[in-house]
């Protein structure tokens, strides 16, 4: 590595432009600074190791000693490495043969048209101290997610002025990846989007601060909805229903509704004999995905979709070979 420049300097200089990508890199970004910093106190002219890499990772703040840990911090380094590698080829990438692999996807549970229905049911039979407020709070949340993929954090971010019901759009700003984008609604979503923000400006004035979707108990009314009391009323919800889990996870989770909007629209497109792989970039975007790749993901993670991944295999297989004469 050139002695000019530090690793911290590399550091900052990697973070600083995958930033501008649109990566937010929080927790990553930490445990690249730390990386770098303990390379620079090693004071080394040699090009980095997987063995200097694993030293590090075996030095985390919690003294685990746990390899999954480690793992985790480890696979951390991938990309800076692989950054690194433009300045000095010999810089060595860490793979699972360290510590083991670091846990995979698990596949989540893919709800059916009738599992949705039925969740907007009984969110619309919540009672309420406001009568219907609650229950309509709920019904149009849950709808909401079903019906575009928002990510939970995304839809309690919602400011009213964030949601266009004329011209059908939902404004997410900045997003888990520090992106910006626009969401078209499908009619039948503005119009229960219209009902809600109808029936909740009858108990709260909106100002320019004001959440599109509110706390509705005592001194709650009118603020931000809490994450954890809507995950609470989920849980409720769906112990009341009686769900069977089909996916990795302990149950079906809220963020699976976002999970099912992906597959159905691929599964849709399929059905529609669409090229799925045209579509693909358009559903990323839509979603906030920040690489296609995440989208792509669903192909081989979701069993629901492995037929799809079948199928253009099988049409890939039978391309004509190109000779090479």
């Amino acid at each position: 590595m050139n002695a000019a420049i530090t690793m911290t300097t590399h550091a900052k200089n990697y973070l600083s432009e995958r930033r501008r990508l649109g990566f937010g890199l929080r927790s990553p970004g930490y445990a690249i600074i730390s990386f770098a910093h303990y390379v620079d106190a090693l004071n080394s002219q040699e090009p980095l190791t997987v063995e200097m890499m694993a030293d590090w990772a075996r030095q985390d703040h919690g003294h685990s000693d746990d390899p999954a840990t480690w793992a985790r911090r480890l696979k951390r380094l991938r990309s800076f490495c692989r950054y690194l590698q433009q300045f000095e080829p010999r810089t060595e990438v860490p793979d699972d043969s360290i510590f083991g692999r670091v846990g995979q996807r698990l596949a989540p549970h893919i709800y059916s048209e009738q599992e949705i229905i039925d969740l907007l049911a009984a969110a619309h039979n919540l009672d309420s101290f406001i009568p219907g407020l609650r229950a309509a709070t709920y019904e149009t949340l849950f709808g909401l997610l079903a019906s575009t993929g928002l990510r939970i954090s995304e839809a309690l971010n919602l400011l009213d002025s964030d949601v266009d019901l004329k011209a059908g759009i939902l404004a997410i700003r900045q997003t888990k990846f520090a992106k910006s984008r626009y969401v078209p609604l499908h009619p039948s979503c503005v119009e229960a989007l219209k009902r809600y923000r109808s029936q909740r400006n009858i108990h709260v004035p909106v100002t320019e601060d004001t959440r599109f979707f509110i706390g509705t108990r005592g001194r709650l009314l009118g603020q931000r909805l809490d994450s954890r009391q809507v995950r609470r009323v989920f849980i409720q919800l769906r112990n009341q229903l009686g769900w069977i889990n089909r996916g990795g996870h302990d149950a079906p989770r809220i963020h699976d509704l976002r999970h099912t909007f992906v597959v159905r629209r691929i599964l849709l497109w399929q059905a529609q004999g669409m090229d799925v792989d045209r579509q693909m970039l358009a559903l990323s975007t839509y979603v906030g995905h920040a690489m296609v790749t995440n989208t792509y993901w669903y192909l081989t993670g979701i069993p629901e979709l492995m037929a799809v991944a079948a199928n253009r295999f099988e049409a890939f297989a039978k391309l004509p070979e190109v000779g090479h004469d």
